[in-house]
């Protein structure tokens, strides 16, 4: 497992983690979140070992990242910040150089070098300096010698920054594959990334942990949660809808888009309204265009709980 303990990392007077405790287990994708200055970045550098903690202790797969930071690290993948590497190296030799540093050889590692180049399709950049690649293309290349020797453990920061919306879905998709043996925690401001990849999920703000859910239980906090967003055919409608609505005891709110003749029902205290909505729509004669049922809205927990 990957477990903090009292994490903390101070600058002087400023505390950029303060007292984080918490474990990961195999199969878990642990999404962690945090609005930007919030201590993310900073604590996952202290459980990968490159930075040292104020206080407390971090481990993966036993092992003490400071009093055993190789039999550590060599359980871990790691893709930081900015995907740092050897802008005058080739993406082959810059791949084969961390392979070597890996301790892997022979047919292993032609085996996992065909296995990354081809996953991140790679192919057509091998021979370019990494300095000359894309944004998307380094971030590909980062990501690739983070997994290249089949780690137990990755910890991956900010892992599509740069990537369109293509290369987002297969960095997604391959993390779902990798999901089953291995401990991933993910680093991230994007929301969309939890809902796509993540079991659970860890806000932190000002240093300290404020929430520890799964995708699903953040969602349920949402005043949106149980929510009933419904379109009209008939914008003129949109009026009467709206104070049709807001009569029924159990709709605490009516939220309306005019542009769009939207309107989204609030639920009183999270009470299921979808059957009494749609039973006033036909009666009131209401032209849909679309009705649907909200989850909750992660964003805008994620602010209420952050601010």
């Amino acid at each position: 497992m990957i477990k903090t303990e009292h994490l903390s990392k101070r600058y002087d007077a400023l505390v950029a983690v303060d007292d984080v405790s918490f474990e990961v287990q195999p199969g878990e994708v642990l999404g962690f979140l945090g609005p930007n200055g919030a201590g993310k970045t900073t604590t996952m550098r202290m459980i990968a070992g490159f930075v040292t903690p104020s206080a407390g202790r971090a481990s993966i797969c036993g092992h003490d990242v400071q009093t055993e930071p190789l039999r550590a690290k060599a359980c871990l993948g790691y893709l930081p910040e900015g995907a740092p590497s050897y802008g005058e190296m080739t993406v082959r030799s810059f791949l084969e150089f961390v392979a070597d540093v890996r301790g892997l050889t022979g047919e292993r590692k032609k085996s996992r070098l065909d296995y990354v180049i081809g996953r991140l399709q790679l192919e057509k950049v091998l021979e370019q300096t990494i300095e000359t690649l894309s944004k998307g293309f380094r971030r590909r290349v980062g990501l690739a010698q983070a997994i290249v020797h089949d780690p137990p453990v990755m910890i991956l920061d900010e892992p599509t920054d740069g990537l369109d919306p293509n290369q987002k879905h297969e960095v997604r998709t391959l993390i779902n594959e990798m999901r089953r043996d291995k401990i991933i925690v993910i680093s991230t401001h994007i929301l969309e990334e939890v809902d796509a990849v993540c079991s659970r999920a860890i806000v932190i703000a000002r240093g300290r942990i404020v929430a520890d859910d799964t995708p699903q239980g953040l969602a349920a906090r949402s005043r949106y949660h149980n929510a009933v967003s419904m379109r009209l055919e008939e914008p003129q409608q949109l009026e009467a809808a709206r104070a049709a609505l807001a009569s029924l005891p159990s709709v605490a709110e009516v939220e309306v888009v005019e542009r769009e003749a939207r309107l989204t029902a609030l639920p009183r205290g999270g009470a299921a309204i979808l059957p009494a909505l749609a039973e006033l729509a036909a009666r009131q004669g209401l032209k849909l265009k679309e009705l649907h049922l909200e989850s909750g809205r992660l964003d805008e927990v994620f602010r209420t709980i952050t601010a």
